[in-house]
């Protein structure tokens, strides 16, 4: 047997491996930061021969909570993800599976890989209604990349998308390449209605640098971005620094953030009725776009989510509350699981990267609702 992680987002220390049945690992933390859920393995062994994993020291892992009710993911050719028997006993994690070729990966979360995401930009370029734009560099280096979809012309709204604030929810990238796919259908007529009103800012990954890292929540620097959009830096958060930057320039009339949450099995969101400035307008906004995502799929719902914040208590450090209040528009954090969405779960696949860029085209149907309302 060998395992291994030393790839593209790869996580995972063996403490041990003497057996098939007897293999236990611990999940590396985030680089300076205590930080760590996300895995991402290769195991080479023995075919049609049953395994036990046992990932431990979760108890003191990022979200605990998340262990619960979670089944891994697998995959033997990386494109195809599958779920895995796994229990949690508090502590630790149990995998128990039999793979039926040699070579076998597994992860927290189907992972998008960098490749996939330059692949991405490269695809997206290729269309007339799309500009590539360099943001700057992140600190090991990367491209930090925007696209720019639709014309800029007077009248025209502004709406902003990022996704992969927190590498290891991939379900972000994926859900963004959805979005992407249908936005950029010459063919479809809601994505030429939507080009007709605003021009769409697409970041499809904020953290190109703990993605290829492996992390589950931080930059290289071990900084969670999604508590620097109040004062970023050159220094520590370059990544929310570039966007914040270019949203200063060109304006926002909308913004979703999207991540996933690793405890709740449901599709939600979260406002910001918390904000100093929040008014009836923008709770009008906010309505109308839920509703409109509820009629659109099943796959969403408004019944199960975070607390809201208390009228004047929000977090403006947080992307979603500083945008929204520096802005004065429509912004709101997409959460999706890592396990299944609850109320219409699958058994083989769970919460999957299909759902996800389902769920990226239907979100354009919400913002149809709402698009002529923003200002």
């Amino acid at each position: 047997m060998r395992i291994s992680s030393n790839f593209d987002s790869g996580n995972i220390q063996v403490i041990s491996a003497t057996s098939p049945q007897d293999i236990q690992l611990s999940i590396c933390k985030d680089n300076q930061s205590e930080f760590y859920q996300w895995f991402h393995f290769k195991l080479d062994t023995t075919a049609f021969v049953s395994h036990g994993i046992t990932i431990k020291n979760l108890a003191k892992s990022a979200y605990p909570d998340g262990w619960q009710n979670y089944q891994a993911v697998a995959s033997y050719d990386r494109q195809e993800w599958f779920r895995v028997e796994s229990e949690f006993d508090g502590d630790n994690l149990v995998i128990q599976h039999t793979p039926e070729f040699p070579q076998v990966y597994y992860a927290y979360f189907a992972p998008y890989s960098y490749e996939r995401h330059l692949d991405l930009l490269a695809w997206a370029q290729q269309s007339e209604q799309c500009k590539p734009y360099h943001l700057g560099e992140t600190l090991d280096g990367r491209d930090m990349s925007l696209l720019i979809i639709g014309e800029p012309a007077e009248g025209k709204k502004s709406i902003w998308v990022t996704a992969r604030q927190h590498p290891g929810e991939t379900m972000a990238e994926w859900l963004v390449e959805g979005f992407l796919h249908r936005l950029l259908d010459e063919d479809d007529g809601l994505a030429k209605w939507l080009l007709d009103k605003a021009v769409f800012y697409v970041v499809p990954n904020m953290n190109p640098d703990g993605s290829a890292r492996g992390h589950l929540r931080t930059n290289a620097k071990g900084v969670n971005l999604n508590r620097e959009w109040q004062t970023p830096s050159i220094e520590n958060s370059p990544e929310v620094y570039f966007v914040k930057q270019k949203m200063q320039e060109v304006g926002v009339d909308m913004f979703l953030d999207v991540h996933g949450d690793e405890a709740l099995p449901y599709n939600f969101v979260a406002g910001c009725e918390g904000n100093p400035n929040y008014n009836e307008r923008l709770q009008g906004l906010e309505s109308s776009f839920k509703q409109a995502l509820l009629t659109a799929t099943p796959e969403f719902q408004d019944t199960y989510g975070y607390e809201k914040d208390k009228p004047g208590e929000s977090n403006l450090t947080v992307a979603a509350n500083a945008i929204g209040h520096e802005f004065d528009c429509l912004s709101y954090t997409l959460e999706m699981p890592f396990k299944d969405n609850i109320e219409l779960p699958d058994a083989v696949y769970g919460w999957s990267p299909i759902r996800c860029k389902q769920l990226g085209e239907d979100v354009m149907v919400a913002m149809r609702s709402i698009v002529d309302m923003l200002r």
